[in-house]
């Protein structure tokens, strides 16, 4: 079932109350993770599908794809549990700027060649039982499909014993492509798929891994648009349907 700000079941609630944490900064990461919970809803009418298949407790690695901007925003939107990201070096380079940063649970990785501190801290807070949201194309889309994956992502889920949950983002490349300055209004999905067990990454290879992650998230993406009347994004060589504003 969809889900938007408005029809948060009881239980979810009660559940958050309980597994609230008082530290000033995750109060912070709270009161912002509501003030996006409002902009999603009023500017691009943002709807969840299947927030179940949330893992409750352990370290959780969450795989998305990489439409825009929005995406850190939309992945966290309706996760109970307050969620890691990786952010750019540069963005860290500003002491008010990295505080921001730092106070939403993101920390630094270099965009250039592998960065092993980066993906030490991200196995280490997974290790710990925090959640990580990763967009293991490394990059936005030029034409809304999902790219080919870093192989670091493998490593992460293998080394850290976690959970996986692909999440599929679509519309907010429509709504924010590479090629706008300005977001546009208009309608997104977030939908979380069925989580990969820590026993499941194990019995796989890093390419399996890879494999069979970007091809469940190019699934449940066709899957996603034909629901929505949408056209489907060729996956053949074929050049993906012209973008157009949504106004639904």
């Amino acid at each position: 079932m969809p889900m938007t700000l408005s029809s948060y079941p009881n239980a979810d609630l009660h559940r958050l109350k309980l597994s609230f944490d008082v530290r000033p900064l995750s109060i912070w990461y709270r009161m912002a993770q509501r003030l996006v919970q409002v902009m999603m809803c009023l500017f691009w009418r943002v709807r969840v599908f299947n927030r179940r298949y949330e893992p409750s407790e352990g370290g959780v690695l969450y795989i998305c794809n990489h439409q825009s901007f929005l995406d850190p925003m939309l992945a966290a939107f309706a996760l109970m549990r307050p969620a890691s990201f990786m952010a750019r070096a540069s963005l860290f380079r500003t002491k008010p700027m990295k505080w921001l940063i730092e106070s939403l649970n993101a920390f630094p990785v270099r965009r250039q060649g592998s960065d092993n501190a980066a993906l030490k801290e991200a196995v280490r807070r997974l290790k710990a039982g925090r959640t990580l949201v990763v967009f293991p194309e490394g990059t936005r889309t030029r034409d809304g499909r999902i790219g080919k994956f870093l192989p670091g992502v493998a490593m992460l889920a293998q080394r850290a014993a976690t959970w996986t949950v692909p999440v599929i983002i679509d519309g907010a490349f429509e709504c924010w492509p590479r090629s706008q300055k300005i977001p546009s209004m208009g309608s997104v999905v977030v939908q979380y798929d069925r989580p990969i067990s820590q026993e499941q990454a194990r019995n796989m290879t890093s390419q399996e891994f890879i494999d069979t992650v970007r091809q469940r998230l190019i699934v449940l993406q066709g899957s996603v648009r034909r629901r929505a009347g949408h056209s489907p994004l060729h996956y053949d060589g074929s050049p993906a349907p012209q973008r157009a504003n949504r106004k639904d």
